[in-house]
């Protein structure tokens, strides 16, 4: 498979189980490490996590031996921030927060060269490995990978709209803003969330659409995976990190 091929994509398209974990701790030597653990895919998420461009970057770089495809989420649909996240050589965008088809339309052609869409030329950015892959700018817009979150009940009343939508890949259900828009604040877990969360991924099934969720409850994650999603992530490194800290120190403290 050429550098090009965006993998991630091709597992989406092919209705492939991808298995994720998502990165919020802004740096390229945890990154690096999860990288190779046996993910297929890593989320580096720029929403709510300290990541700016230049982590993006050096994450970018990181990940570059690994076995697992980069998902850069962006921190909103601003054009000029995934025209520069593109350009750090991102194959596959998260737009958090989509909620109508006009708005998935914009997010879309903020990926795409022209005429397809209105992302700005850049010679020889490091996508294009600093001008040494002489076909990127014709190939990108086939490339590149939009999934966007639906995560309100506005999303919902829109859905099959926004998966109508062409360049869209993928639909994203965000169980912690869902939830809190279903009113159920901080209970993404909550059986009426779960069975609400369980129809959507149906509903983005029968569009064509690939679905996608997080959630470190494991029984939940082959749960949802079991109701049709295709790019599911089961953790986070923070909460890796934060739960098997804890409860390293539990073990020895109670051993004492």
């Amino acid at each position: 498979m050429d550098i090009l091929t965006n993998r991630f994509k091709a597992g989406l398209r092919e209705g492939r189980q991808q298995i994720g974990l998502w990165c919020s701790l802004a740096s390229p030597v945890t990154t690096e490490i999860v990288a190779g653990s046996g993910f297929d895919w890593l989320l580096l998420d720029m929403e709510h996590s300290p990541n700016d461009l230049r982590d993006i970057y050096a994450q970018l770089q990181a990940m570059a031996e690994g076995t697992a495809a980069p998902v850069v989420r962006v921190p909103s649909d601003d054009p000029i921030t995934i025209k520069r996240i593109l350009d750090a050589g991102a194959p596959s965008l998260m737009i958090p927060n989509i909620e109508d088809a006009e708005q998935a339309r914009r997010v879309v052609a903020a990926t795409r060269y022209a005429p397809q869409g209105i992302r700005g030329f850049s010679q020889a950015p490091r996508a294009a490995r600093f001008g040494r892959i002489p076909n990127y700018h014709a190939r990108s817009n086939g490339e590149i990978c939009v999934l966007v979150q639906v995560e309100s009940r506005r999303a919902l009343d829109n859905l099959e709209e926004i998966a109508a939508v062409e360049g869209v890949d993928g639909l994203f259900v965000g169980p912690g803003d869902l939830s809190t828009s279903l009113g159920y604040l901080g209970q993404q877990n909550h059986p009426e969330v779960v069975a609400e969360i369980e129809r959507t991924i149906g509903r983005i099934v029968a569009s064509g659409k690939a679905a996608g969720i997080l959630t470190a409850n494991e029984e939940l994650a082959a749960r949802y995976a079991a109701a049709g999603t295709r790019f599911t992530a089961i953790g986070s490194d923070l909460g890796l990190l934060a739960r098997s800290s804890e409860a390293l120190a539990a073990r020895f403290r109670a051993g004492l």
